[in-house]
């Protein structure tokens, strides 16, 4: 089979529109053929509809110790953007390159295929593997049982270098993450006669401003160490759109809204998750005493833990070793890293391209970028050889 350019791969990556909302078959189908035509050991995870599945890829010596390069398959939606270019399509210009997941992270996933197929041309002296994950952009959901097969089906790795688009930086820790859907069921009355019914809306906002008081008391705390290197310097819940209500002059029936949390790496996600539980409990059964058809209902959409760094860490020496950087940095977004971690991995974040790129209209590359990640990759095939 012909051994296709980090280009080529890019090209055939970016052609597949494997939003979340789609399957992402397609993609993983021919990935998986093109793998296996130059020799590599492939495996897939399936999802539970089976329309989805994470692809597992191992090139050189089967045994303990490799370097696991991580990617998730899907992007996100171009509905409602204005392109000027065909975001299926990688367009050239001005020394970027456009098109739909370029920077977020297919350009990191091509450049790590095309170091696959050379690794297992060239021969290696420690593993190269590849773990391709789905539904990441909508919560990291496919990675953690992606992982779990990756430990039952492949010898396992020394280091996991995750390549969301950091520049090329190394990103040592980041938040962790939580969602909830909320739902308040209230009870409709007019409201001349308010004591007889319950707003949801109303009610909702007590919720609300329990998450108020609590990022005022997060905030009026010194910031620790860890604290002390993200921005802001701080846990916080997030409350970003509620709908609810009939009518100005009906309690409201129904009030909805998503609560986020972004946790620091020294500070429990499962604890601030419990504790926002407790008061959503706590509120229901006082609701229900008023009226037992009101209440409280709440739904985790996701949930990725944080990465912590790792003081002379497998992954963060290596990710040195390549590309030269002493600094350390951290970020407010959530990865899989963190879920790597979780499993007892050695993690860190290392990829080409800006952050602020990602889920953009014209969403870009900039060749400088690409070029330092293909140079980061053939430093890692030295490395391994």
């Amino acid at each position: 089979m012909e051994e296709l350019s980090p280009r080529q791969v890019l090209d055939r990556l970016v052609a597949f529109p494997t939003v979340s909302r789609e399957s992402n078959l397609p993609l993983v189908d021919w990935l998986e053929e093109y793998l296996a035509g130059h020799g590599l050991r492939t495996f897939r995870h399936w999802n539970e509809d089976r329309q989805k599945a994470a692809l597992l890829a191992h090139a050189g010596p089967w045994q303990a110790g490799g370097v696991i390069l991580s990617g998730h398959s899907d992007v996100v939606p171009v509905d409602g953007q204005v392109w000027t270019s065909d975001p299926w399509t990688v367009t050239e210009r001005d020394g970027r390159l456009y098109g739909r997941g370029t920077c977020d992270m297919k350009g990191y996933v091509a450049l790590s295929v095309w170091a696959l197929v050379r690794a297992q041309r060239r021969g290696l002296r420690r593993p190269l593997q590849l773990a391709l994950s789905y539904d990441e952009e909508v919560g990291c959901l496919g990675a953690p049982p992606m992982i779990r097969t990756l430990l039952q089906v492949m010898p396992r790795a020394a280091a996991v270098l995750v390549g969301e688009p950091s520049r090329m930086q190394i990103v040592t820790g980041h938040k962790g993450g939580a969602g909830y859907h909320v739902h308040m069921k209230g009870f409709e009355v007019h409201s001349s006669l308010l004591p007889e019914g319950v707003s949801a809306i109303m009610e909702g906002a007590r919720l609300i401003q329990w998450l108020n008081d609590c990022n005022d008391a997060m905030q009026a705390r010194p910031a620790s160490a860890i604290a002390a290197m993200f921005r802001p310097p701080v846990t916080t819940y997030h409350v970003g759109m509620i709908e609810g209500g009939t009518a100005h002059n009906i309690t409201a029936a129904d009030c909805r809204f998503a609560v986020e949390m972004r946790v620091l790496p020294d500070e429990e996600l499962a604890s601030h998750a419990a504790a926002f539980r407790a008061e959503a409990e706590r509120l229901d059964r006082a609701l229900k005493a008023r009226r037992p058809e009101a209440g409280v209902g709440l739904a985790e959409f996701f949930s990725v833990p944080s990465l912590r760094p790792e003081p002379e860490g497998a992954a963060e020496a290596l990710a040195r070793s390549l590309t030269g950087g002493n600094a350390t940095g951290v970020v407010s977004y959530g990865t899989e890293a963190g879920q790597f971690q979780e499993a007892g991995f050695s993690a860190v974040v290392c990829g080409p391209g800006d952050i602020a790129q990602a889920h953009q209209p014209d969403e870009y590359l900039e060749l400088s970028e690409w070029r330092a990640g293909l140079a980061f990759m053939e430093r890692l095939l030295d490395a391994l050889a």
